[in-house]
């Protein structure tokens, strides 16, 4: 392969191409089924499978077939099979479903808003992970313009993975044959330490969500004549919580949700810590002083990659402060998000998160728990010596330096499913969501040189397959 050309194909491509395709992606707000349980009818999970077609029919390597499932009350599914001429089967995968508006966009940028600045491309989803079906079709069409060999790809793209992926086992058993074995997975929906090399994720945290109602009175009354007396549904609900948390620390209590940290995690994160430093503290938006849980970093990293968390992403039965009357409210409800470590089992979580929470219930308070899918953490087999060798050539022929290889404390479903039914496969799990690129929050950008890099570097990686 030569670099040059490549390299060349691929910025062209990208600026060409995918840019001004990502930028009408980011104006559809296909949110996940979670977030947009009317997805069907609103009808932008529709709009976005229409973009993504066209531009793949125009754009499909030679020889290649497109095929979309859709099956009744599913989201749908796009697969392009592309024939290799080479033996091996090469499994890429992305996701098209996007996280909800979140506030704090700052002025002139918005969720659907696109817009480029500085090299980067603003806007819900188009980092995580719409850019990842049209990097996937330009990696291999890179090749062709080569005329380099190459083995069976199918590019797999999903549309409820910012739900958990539950369409997906439907969808793993229905195109089991097209599937077939994967040998190698090339996934392109995950981070990168920073925006200088090439970076493989080499494990994610799992996720259990719950929403848990605390109720303890039929309607609201007036604080001032019930309160005292009739306990708060907030302070139920802070107790509750501090059975599975301890709030001084953050440290999860429940022991089922653990995990004992191989050593070679371990020194993976020295290393890590080694080349990035203070950045990996730097990277959050930190407000005037606030300081990190701790000071060691990594500590710090582990804490967010190999061990449990709790955040409280939202609640109901609290108005808005506006609208906050001295009212005793009827009940609260809290949803909670818990991160789990890679090798941690998610259905024995949620059955010892289960059995904290219903035991003691302060003043026989009543409380719903409502649990979502439980998501499976993933962590990567031993790296074949050829992959090794390829991810390291990748990164010092496009980035001019050594890869990195990084933890996730996020979680991709797909990765768990494949690792349980595929032992055999490799796996190259990377993705563009460096520093400050926030994911499912405000101001998400794509970093558009490094994508392109990112992309070379897959195309380069495809190449080498053995």
């Amino acid at each position: 392969m030569n670099s040059d050309i490549l390299n060349k194909y691929i910025t062209n491509f990208w600026d060409n191409k995918i840019v001004p395709t990502l930028v009408e992606y980011i104006k559809i707000p296909n949110k996940s089924p979670s977030f947009d349980p009317d997805w069907e009818k609103h009808g932008h999970m529709e709009q976005v499978l229409k973009l993504a077609v066209a531009w793949t029919e125009k754009n499909k390597p030679e020889g290649s077939e497109l095929i979309v499932k859709k099956s009744p009350n599913r989201t749908p599914l796009i697969m392009l099979d592309i024939p290799g001429t080479t033996e091996g089967n090469i499994l890429m995968y992305g996701h098209l479903d996007k996280q909800p508006e979140m506030e704090g966009w700052d002025e002139g940028l918005g969720p659907w808003t696109p817009v480029i600045k500085d090299e980067k491309l603003y806007g819900r989803g188009g980092a995580d992970d719409g850019y990842a079906l049209f990097a996937s079709v330009a990696s291999v069409n890179a090749l062709k313009e080569q005329n380099i060999s190459h083995p069976r790809i199918l590019v797999l793209i999903e549309f409820s993975e910012e739900s958990g992926s539950p369409d997906l086992p439907h969808y793993m058993e229905l195109c089991s044959e097209l599937i077939g074995t994967p040998d190698l997975v090339v996934c392109l929906d995950s981070g990168a330490g920073d925006y200088k090399r090439f970076w493989t994720t080499t494990s994610l945290r799992g996720l259990i969500g719950l929403k848990m109602k605390v109720e303890v009175l039929k309607e609201g009354i007036h604080s001032g004549g019930a309160s005292g007396h009739v306990p708060s549904s907030f302070r139920i609900a802070r107790s509750l919580l501090s059975k599975i948390e301890d709030e001084k620390t953050g440290n999860v209590l429940v022991e089922e949700l653990h995990t004992d940290i191989p050593d070679y995690r371990i020194k993976e994160t020295e290393k890590l810590v080694s080349i990035l430093g203070d950045e990996l503290v730097k990277e959050f938006p930190w407000k005037d002083e606030m300081e990190p849980s701790t000071d060691d970093i990594v500590e710090g990293v582990l804490r967010r990659t190999w061990k449990p968390a709790l955040s409280i992403v939202g609640s109901d039965g609290l108005p808005s402060t506006a609208n906050a009357g001295n009212v005793l409210r009827p009940y609260t409800t809290l949803q909670l998000s818990m991160r789990i470590p890679p090798m941690v089992d998610p259905q024995e979580g949620v059955d010892a998160i289960k059995k904290v929470l219903e035991k003691n219930i302060p003043y026989k308070a009543t409380v719903e728990l409502d649990f979502e899918e439980a998501a499976e953490g993933w962590n990567a087999p031993e790296t074949e010596p050829w992959l090794l060798e390829a991810i390291e050539k990748a990164s010092n022929s496009y980035f001019k330096q050594m890869p990195g290889s990084i933890g996730e404390g996020g979680t991709i479903p797909f990765m768990a499913m494949l690792g349980e039914q595929f032992p055999k496969a490799q796996f190259v799990i990377t993705g563009v969501l460096g520093p400050k690129s926030n994911a499912h929050g405000p101001n998400e950008f794509l970093h558009i040189p490094f994508a392109k890099k990112l992309t070379c570097c897959i195309s380069s990686i495809l190449a080498d397959f053995k």
